[in-house]
């Protein structure tokens, strides 16, 4: 009976025939040609050691079974070394490698690969294997296929489907020609990823930054440790760690350049739009302890004698809402916070009405040398979610987020 699934470990050192019934000789690896096709076996190889890797193409197989492969073409050519860049050898860069299980958002080391037998002849790979089936499969590689089927019989299956793993590849220009992407990766929610980006090599974590668009990249790297963060864009290019570090909000940005190198963190910064180089200039003359270091410098005030119209539109034309964005301050005419108002209460307020006539609560602003233990202190009095601090002359410098205290804690 035709098999419907095969599995890496009985490919390896399966019998290849000619036309004429007679061995060739044994398979020592597969590869894939993943810009042609990203799950389909494109070529096999045989020999190695003393000898030269000979291979031949898919559409030279007449029949694949667990009896071996039979040829309808027996033409060998020399498997070029040059051709490593382009394809994907499953022996060699996939088992017992680490990859990303997107679906499980976890690391995984592979140990097997199960194959789908379309039409008798081609090999597509379905799922990685990362179980006790394929321990077992790899500790009797050797004994008879069909009774190390019947041995694992009885156990789960613990796979990944092919689709939903991303391989890790540190080299830029083979991830390109490779048609590896991070696609799934971004579709992870950004504190998943950043779980499995501490878990990956020094190598294998700047690939994964690199290789994602910015946006994405800032994402994840704010929900990285610190001394992790400063290490991957100490790693990158000044100009590529420059364009991440500016989508990240600037208290962000000021805290990861704070941990790197100085000379690092100048070079980085020389890259940066003059902007968002000056906010986070600014922040990083405070001490990271101090609320003027933990404060952010993205959030929404409108004037006290603002209309809850006035203030709608001042949110609307933000770029993009910041975290604080759900407290709107109120500052009188010297930039000073008297007061703040909860977005929400002001969608259900007269669109006419003046702010500080609303039922609103008191600003209760710190200095930007206040001590973070003090911070933490008043937004467990009062149950906070952000805190303005004001500069040496009492104006509006900032605010703090209750995520921005909560990480403190964690890292105390």
């Amino acid at each position: 009976m035709a098999e419907t699934h095969l599995y890496l470990t009985e490919l390896v050192g399966m019998v290849v025939f000619d036309l004429r019934g007679r061995r060739v000789g044994r398979i020592q690896d597969a590869a894939l040609v993943p810009m042609a096709d990203s799950a389909r076996v494109d070529q096999y190889l045989i020999g190695g050691g003393g000898w030269s890797w000979m291979a031949f193409r898919h559409y030279q197989v007449k029949s694949v079974s667990l009896r071996g492969i039979e040829l309808g073409d027996e033409t060998l050519t020399p498997y070029h070394a040059d051709a490593d860049g382009y394809t994907l050898r499953l022996v060699r860069d996939l088992l017992d490698q680490q990859i990303i299980d997107a679906q499980g958002r976890k690391v995984v080391r592979v140990t097997d690969v199960t194959f789908h037998v379309r039409d008798g002849r081609e090999l597509h790979v379905m799922e990685v294997d990362i179980g006790l089936r394929s321990v077992i499969r790899r500790l009797l590689q050797g004994i008879p296929p069909r009774w190390v089927r019947k041995l694992q019989g009885p156990i789960s299956v613990n796979s990944i489907p092919w689709t939903l793993t991303n391989i890790l590849e540190p080299d830029p220009q083979r991830r390109l020609r490779l048609n590896i992407t991070t696609k799934l990766l971004e579709q992870m929610h950004p504190a998943d990823l950043a779980d499995i980006v501490e878990e990956l090599s020094p190598d294998n974590r700047e690939a994964i930054i690199e290789a994602m668009d910015s946006e994405h990249a800032a994402e994840t790297l704010a929900e990285v440790e610190p001394e992790i963060q400063a290490s991957i864009l100490e790693s990158l290019e000044a100009e590529r760690a420059a364009e991440i570090l500016e989508e990240m909000p600037a208290d962000a940005a000021a805290d990861v350049l704070a941990e790197m190198e100085e000379a690092a963190s100048a070079e980085i910064m020389q890259e940066m739009a003059a902007e968002d180089k000056t906010e986070v200039a600014e922040l990083l003359e405070f001490a990271e302890d101090t609320a003027g270091g933990m404060m952010t410098t993205e959030y929404l005030s409108v004037p006290e004698t603002a209309t809850v119209t006035g203030a709608l539109a001042a949110m609307r034309e933000l770029d993009y809402l910041p975290e604080a964005a759900n407290s709107v301050f109120l500052v009188d005419s010297s930039g000073r916070p008297t007061a703040w108002i909860p977005a929400a209460r002001m969608l259900l307020a007269d669109p006419n009405a003046i702010l500080r006539d609303l039922p609103i609560e008191e600003a209760r602003p710190v200095s930007v040398d206040t001590p973070e233990r003090r911070v933490t202190e008043l937004f467990d009095k009062y149950n906070l979610l952000a805190l303005p601090v004001a500069d040496s002359d009492g104006a509006m410098a900032g605010v703090i987020t209750a995520s921005r205290v909560i990480a403190g804690l964690r890292r105390r």
